[in-house]
Formats: C-alpha cells, sequence, structure tokens
C-alpha cells in the first residue's frame, strides 16, 4: 500500500472515529435526559460515557447476530460497568446456593395432576401490583416476597394491597439482612411470626436499611397462613404450581446481557448459580418457544416494563438461569385482620393541622417559633426554603432554582421537578 493510501486510510479512521464519538455522545445526552442522571462532575460524565459507548457496542453486537430470542438495549443501567451493576443490583443471600430449607408445618399444597391451561397471567386477574424499584439496595428478596404475598391475598380476600418490602429490610433480621441480602422462605416465616405486615403506603420504601419502626411492624393488615416450597428442579410441579398463585424464584440475574435485556423470550446463556430474586407471574408461549412471565424490581425502564420472559422447557433440570432451583409461594386461607380506623388529622401546633397524610410546613417564624403554617400534600415530606413548595421523602433536595427535587444515588444524583405546592391553612 503506497504512502498516499496509507494516508487516506488513516484521515478516514480518525473521521469515522470522531464521528462515531459525536453520536454515541449525543445518544448519551438524549439517554441521561429520558433517565434523568446528572453527574456531579465533567470528569465524571466522560468516564460514564466510556461505559456507555462500551455497552453500546455489546448492544449491537448481539442485535446484530439476528439469531437470539430476545433483544437487547441502552435501558437505565447502560451507564454501569458490569461490576457495578451486579454488586448493586442483586440481593438473594449468598447462602441462597446451598439453602436449606426452614422446617415449618406447612405441608405442600397438592395441585390436581388434571392438567392445567396452556396459558396464565395473573395480572390480568388484578392478582399483581405494579412493579416497583429497589434502587440500589440488595433487597430483591423482600420485593419477591412481597410479591407473592400480595397476589395471594387478592387471590384469597379479592383486595389487592401494596405491602412493605421496608418493613422486612428493617425488622426482619434473624436470618435476611437487609440491603446485604435474603431469602423469601425467611420473610415469609417473619410474616407468620409477626402476625401479619404493613402496607407499603404506610411503611414506604427508603432503599436503604433504618432501623425498625415498632409502631408500623404492629400494624397487621395482611396475613398469610403458611408457606411451601415447590420441589427443587422439578419444572412440572412448578408450572401447576404457578397455575394456582404467583410463585418467587431465585435465578441468575448477574447476566451481562440480563443487566441491558430489553424484549423477547430471555435463554441464556447463562449460569443456574442463583443470585437474584424474582416473581414468576404466568406462563405462555410464543413461535413455538415456552416461556414465564417474570416480574422484576428494577423499575419499568428495565425490559418490557420491568418484566422478563424467560425461555421455559430449556432441557435443564435447574431450568434457564437456575428458575427451577428455589420456588417457594405463601399460603393463605384465614381472613386478614380487620382495618385500624383512618388516621386523625397531622397536628402543627396546638392550634392548627393539616389533613391526614400531609405534612405542616412553617411559612413564617419569629425568635424560631412558627407563627404560620402551610400544608404539604405529601407525607412526611421535606419543605422547601421558598416556603412554596415541598419535596418527597425520597427525593430531599430542593432546587429551588431549577424547580427540582434532588436525591443522591452513589456517583449520580437524580432528578424531578417540582409537583407539590405548600397550601395555606
Amino acid at each position: 500500500m503506497s504512502k498516499l493510501s496509507l494516508l487516506l486510510l488513516l484521515l478516514f479512521t480518525l473521521h469515522f472515529s470522531h464521528h462515531l464519538s459525536e453520536s454515541s455522545s449525543d445518544l448519551f445526552d438524549s439517554w441521561c435526559k429520558k433517565h434523568g442522571k446528572i453527574y456531579p462532575s465533567e470528569q465524571e460524565r466522560q468516564h460514564r460515557l466510556k461505559i456507555f459507548e462500551d455497552n453500546l457496542e455489546f448492544v449491537n453486537h448481539h442485535n446484530s447476530l439476528g439469531n437470539s430470542t430476545y433483544t437487547l438495549a441502552l435501558n437505565a443501567f447502560a451507564d454501569l460497568t458490569h461490576h457495578e451493576f451486579r454488586s448493586s443490583k442483586l440481593g438473594l443471600s449468598n447462602s441462597a446456593n446451598d439453602f436449606i430449607r426452614l422446617k415449618h408445618s406447612e405441608n405442600p399444597v397438592q395441585f390436581p395432576d388434571l392438567g392445567v391451561p396452556d396459558s396464565v397471567d395473573w395480572r390480568n386477574q388484578g392478582a399483581v401490583t405494579n412493579v416497583k424499584d429497589q434502587g440500589n439496595c440488595g433487597a430483591c428478596w423482600a420485593f419477591s416476597a412481597t410479591g407473592a404475598i400480595e397476589s395471594v391475598n387478592k387471590i384469597v380476600s379479592g383486595s389487592l394491597v401494596s405491602l412493605s418490602e421496608q418493613e422486612l429490610i428493617d425488622c426482619d433480621r434473624s436470618y435476611n439482612e437487609g440491603c446485604d441480602g435474603g431469602l423469601m422462605d425467611y420473610a415469609y416465616q417473619f410474616v407468620i411470626d409477626n402476625h401479619g405486615i404493613d402496607t407499603e403506603k404506610d411503611y414506604p420504601y427508603q432503599a436503604k436499611q433504618k432501623s425498625c419502626n415498632r409502631n408500623k411492624l404492629a400494624r397487621h393488615v395482611v396475613t398469610i397462613d403458611g408457606y411451601a416450597d415447590v420441589p427443587p428442579n422439578n419444572e412440572k410441579e412448578l408450572l401447576k404450581a404457578v397455575a394456582a398463585q404467583p410463585v418467587s424464584v431465585g435465578i441468575c440475574g448477574s447476566e451481562r446481557a440480563f443487566q441491558l435485556y430489553s424484549k423477547g423470550i430471555f435463554s441464556g446463556p447463562c449460569s443456574t448459580s442463583v443470585d437474584h430474586a424474582v416473581l414468576i407471574v404466568g406462563y405462555g408461549s410464543e413461535n413455538g418457544v415456552n416461556y414465564w412471565i417474570v416480574k422484576n424490581s428494577w423499575g419499568t425502564s428495565w425490559g418490557m416494563n420491568g418484566y422478563v420472559h424467560m425461555q421455559r422447557n430449556s432441557g435443564d433440570k435447574s431450568g434457564i438461569c437456575g428458575i427451577n432451583v428455589m420456588p417457594s409461594y405463601p399460603t393463605k386461607t384465614s381472613p386478614n385482620p380487620p382495618p385500624p380506623p383512618p388516621p386523625g388529622p397531622t397536628r402543627c401546633s396546638l392550634f392548627t393541622s393539616c389533613p391526614a397524610g400531609q405534612t405542616c410546613c412553617c411559612a413564617r417564624s419569629f425568635l424560631g417559633i412558627c407563627t404560620t403554617w402551610k400544608c404539604c400534600e405529601l407525607n412526611s415530606a421535606v419543605c422547601c426554603k421558598d416556603h412554596i413548595h415541598c419535596c418527597p421523602h425520597d427525593y430531599p433536595v430542593c432546587d429551588t432554582q431549577r424547580n427540582l427535587c434532588l436525591k443522591r444515588t452513589g456517583y449520580i444524583t437524580l432528578a424531578k421537578p417540582f409537583n407539590s405546592r405548600q397550601s395555606s391553612l
């Protein structure tokens, strides 16, 4: 090759690399805007851009093969290295693969061996709550457990109630370890021993472990009678169980393809060593491929609005990603306790109060004593210094210059616009 040809090739390569860098940078800017990502420095932004570009290459390579049953995308985790993703988004106990089932009085439900429907989706029966987001807390076990309890409560009582993962994280300490991992059977046993569990609305999720709120612990809104374990590595029995109610399972959720999963039937490759907890809410088939309908706890920006279809009848007795290894489910026949009386107003001072579920915000003070109060429509809110707005407790920083509520999560700052104003008493 002549020197001129080499020079032209070098110039083309430099131009193409610059164009690619510009394109990925623009794509990254759009991605940040879509997911509300704000980085503390330009140096951190450039670091995340490099990771984003690496994930972009991985996504494009997988999708270009054209022979996979699923596709990948630049979802909310596209600025995380695979190591960061694994360390922040999983949470099944390290002992899960050597798990010894707790001894309990409940015998497995004997489902009739009369065949099962070709497809089941408990969402269509109104028996599944909305997809939740565990954030950077390894409490997937708590979300899987509450999801299963929410569903069986709906099936038995007719009422779908979102239950408190935070109560399990804060208070279930006999075997489970909060944001550092846990197991669903232990969570079921905790709810049994505690004679019930509180609602998510009353004991909201904080994405971190805090001290157990004993007052909330005593609020037994939903109860279960026991729990049962599906025989391990028995997909036939698991299918019968899911036909009767949603079932908690452990899977290997640490594969890079699972991190960036977008849609389709996830077929691996993946390990059968389980490290993440999810909830099977149904099953079906598409183009001759059988799948489980799996509810995750990584928010709706992951997968198919927070769900993944995982291959069923894969030929491996452990199931795809170990999904057949440790299924379990709560059992319920008894009614829930009667609901407590509605809460009274929030007391601001001796003479003033806000409606129940709202927060008192001081609008004017004198010598450190509040003389005028306003009400924020949010519960346990943060009152902004402009005396006009308030922010949710999980976005506690008021940025009145930009009309934003902020929170710090690891290396990024998440933002949401002001959506609540203080109203005069």
